[in-house]
């Protein structure tokens, strides 16, 4: 049985007749790591907060360990869940000292094993040098690792962050996806985590749960979930891609679409619909000599990213449709107006809903 559990987890709020959460189920591995992932209002905070008791479900249960927290018949407080909860802005009191923050959740511990518990968690996140400081006296991420400490201090089943990196810069926000996965393998704590970038979630998940509209669209490792995105949302969600339709030929490998023939990975089964649409990431189109290619188009347009040239190509084959995006080499010379062949990776294309 999985440590976690939601099943059939609905929500409304006040009179909505729209489920912020749609009969969400969902089951967690005890030491596993999720991240929920989704636009702003696809209900990925809700789902955290009714797990945390913060908010209730309007039907369904919910269990954590061997214990029900929620259904018809009962709702456990907060306090009473063995939660950890990191807020978006850290929470942390400005007028007490690290040391003292972290101390704050186990008022109900002796006070020697209060400080003692305080100085390994900090040892854990390699604060216990700033025992003595204030919040305003230390950076954001240190901040951010505070925050985490005093979490995860009580010794909880799981602890639920909140847009844990929305506060960081580019450069810090990188360093914290390393530090606080870093952080919770070695607590072997399990851990559900709310964001709306697809790189965060990528870099600390063990499994990504990708929503919208309150409804679960996919549930996978980030990387099954790249390569083989269920539906066009996903595929669009979690980083770009190009959407393709096309007609399944009668060897199931092949799709005829208005750029031409498209290879899939793998067969297909004959009671697929004739009609699909691919995905086809804009990595698997691999730029070479001019004629050599499959596919020849017009770079219409050129952005620099530092790691890799994005294109715009228009097809020969078929210039009406929307143009294709490409990425290619920094180093590779290329000019809007010039012409480039393609071939398409067979391994980055997928057929989906």
């Amino acid at each position: 049985m999985s440590f976690i559990q939601l099943e059939q987890v609905s929500k409304f709020f006040h009179d909505s007749l729209i489920p912020a959460v749609d009969s969400l189920n969902l089951s967690i591995e005890c030491g596993e790591i999720i991240t929920l992932l989704g636009p702003s209002g696809c209900g990925k905070t809700t789902t955290l907060r009714m797990l945390a008791g913060f908010e209730q479900p309007s039907t369904g249960r919910i269990s954590i360990g061997d214990q029900v927290v929620y259904d018809n018949h009962k709702s456990l407080p907060p306090e009473k869940r063995g939660i950890g909860m990191v807020f978006q802005d850290y929470a942390l009191f400005p007028h007490l000292t690290i040391e003292k923050n972290v101390m704050f959740g186990l008022n109900k511990w002796k006070q020697k094993d209060r400080k003692d518990r305080a100085l390994e968690v900090l040892e854990l996140v390699g604060l216990a040098d700033f025992a003595d400081r204030l919040p305003s006296q230390i950076s954001g991420g240190q901040q951010q690792r505070v925050a985490l400490a005093r979490a995860l201090a009580p010794r909880p089943h799981v602890v639920l962050m909140d847009e844990p990196f929305s506060n960081l810069d580019a450069g810090l926000r990188e360093k914290m996806r390393f530090d606080v996965t870093n952080i919770l393998r070695k607590a072997n704590t399990t851990a559900i985590i709310v964001t709306h970038d697809q790189k965060d979630a990528f870099a600390v998940s063990d499994r990504v749960v990708v929503m919208k509209d309150g409804i679960i669209q996919q549930v996978a490792s980030p990387r099954d979930m790249y390569r083989c995105p269920k539906n066009c949302f996903v595929a669009q969600f979690v980083g770009k891609t190009n959407l393709l339709t096309g007609r399944l030929e009668k060897d199931l490998k092949h799709v005829a679409t208005t750029i031409g023939t498209v290879c899939l990975p793998h067969y297909q089964t004959k009671e697929m619909c004739e009609t699909v649409k691919l995905s086809i990431r804009p990595e698997g189109c691999q730029i070479v000599a001019e004629g050599d290619g499959n596919y020849n188009g017009k770079v219409e347009r050129v952005t620099y990213s530092g790691e890799y040239q994005e294109l715009y190509v228009n097809l020969q084959s078929d210039p009406s449709s929307e143009p294709m995006v490409i990425y290619a080499p920094i180093d590779q010379d290329i000019q809007i107006g010039s012409t480039i062949s393609f071939n398409i990776k067979t391994d980055l294309v997928c057929v989906v809903e």
